[in-house]
């Protein structure tokens, strides 16, 4: 049973207070990743679990222990840092192997698991090779491998792909899924990419400034932001957000962008907004649709705009748009060419309309 629960754990450097009291249940053999932008507290979250921080207040659980005053070695976790940390003069064998010979583990047990560990990663032909004849991705590969052959209840990473290009970033975020499938170990992953959180995770954990702000499935985040941090940080391109006022015209509520942009609210079940409020108005850049004459939307949800600024990425085309003094970024498939100071008209999918409210930022339905 490798369940940990985390509550309310403050961390404080000395007056600075940089965690502030968060809770968390992470159930066995789940992957959950905790995602954020640079000094929200994820990594130090991390760092305590591991034991490599202590708690300030609070309680850190893994399977029916607490575990705060116990030592890092004996939590049953394996910790993958950024960094991989390899011993140079050691070959991967002997780096992989490292741990449980200082546990004094039987010779043949260490090189059953370490060749069990390089079968999952692909690393039987490198056993003799030194860190410095491999690659990146093999180095990074190399100190999985070392967590793994341990067999903890809990695997740690801190933001173990952000030394690595782009491409091996790619490769790597295959690797990791592909080992959570096979060794059935609750992981917890740590980093500030949200492409990384997305495709990894079972639920993501989304923070800022010590602080979590939303908890859930990746479509659940992407699709029901709790506040436009979330809706900014989750997607990309993120999703787009303009302020806005609620105004009634013809007995119907409208979101005013300005004096030449008004933009319908459908009725949503659950969604509370009244007229003459201020509101942030977030709408997804997969929601903008080129209308050539055959869109199934109302005429009422289409505009015209005026391309300002294309990216091609091939698969897809992000066009950032200006219609009637409002700039939106609209995605498109990447077969299609648009230049700069193109006319288009577009639909736009308001089944997907957000609405926030402009002083607390959280969702209004």
């Amino acid at each position: 049973m490798a369940q940990v629960i985390i509550k309310d754990i403050v961390k404080r450097f000395g007056k600075t207070e940089v965690v502030h009291g968060i809770s968390l249940d992470i159930t066995d053999k789940e992957f959950v990743v905790l995602v954020g932008p640079s000094g929200c507290g994820k990594s130090t979250v991390l760092r305590m679990v591991a034991g490599l921080e202590k708690i300030t207040l609070g309680t850190v659980s893994i399977g029916d222990r607490i575990v705060n005053d116990v030592a890092p070695k004996d939590r049953d976790v394996a910790m993958v840092f950024q960094n991989y940390a390899l011993y140079p003069h050691m070959n991967v064998f002997g780096n992989m192997s490292f741990g449980l010979k200082l546990s004094k583990t039987p010779k043949a047990e260490i090189l059953q698991r370490v060749n069990e560990a390089a079968a999952i990663l692909g690393l039987e032909e490198l056993l003799h090779r030194k860190p410095h004849e491999l690659s990146g991705g093999q180095r990074q590969r190399v100190a999985m491998g070392r967590a793994i052959v341990r067999k903890p209840s809990v695997f740690l990473f801190d933001e173990p792909l952000s030394n690595l290009d782009a491409k091996l970033r790619t490769q790597m975020r295959t690797e990791i899924k592909r080992l959570h499938q096979k060794v059935q170990s609750t992981i917890i992953y740590v980093t500030h990419d949200q492409v990384e959180a997305m495709t990894l995770a079972n639920r993501i954990v989304v923070m800022r400034d010590g602080n979590i702000e939303q908890v859930g499935q990746p479509i659940e985040l992407f699709q029901n932001p709790a506040n436009t941090f979330v809706a900014g940080f989750i997607g990309s391109p993120p999703m787009n957000l303009v302020p806005a006022r609620i105004v009634k015209s013809n007995e119907r509520l409208m979101v005013r962008l300005n004096d030449q942009l008004n933009v319908p609210i459908p009725e949503k079940t659950g969604m509370m907004v009244r007229a003459e409020t201020d509101v942030i108005m977030g709408l997804r850049t997969e929601d903008f649709t080129v209308d050539n004459g055959n869109s199934h939307f109302p005429e009422e949800w289409k505009v015209d705009g005026t391309v300002e600024v294309v990216e091609p990425l091939g698969g897809e085309t992000h066009m950032h748009m200006d219609f009637n003094g409002v700039t939106f970024i609209a995605k498109s498939e990447g077969h299609r060419i648009f230049k700069a100071g193109q006319q288009l008209r577009m639909a736009m999918n308001l089944n997907h309309l957000h609405l926030f409210d402009a002083g607390t930022t959280h969702s209004m339905y």
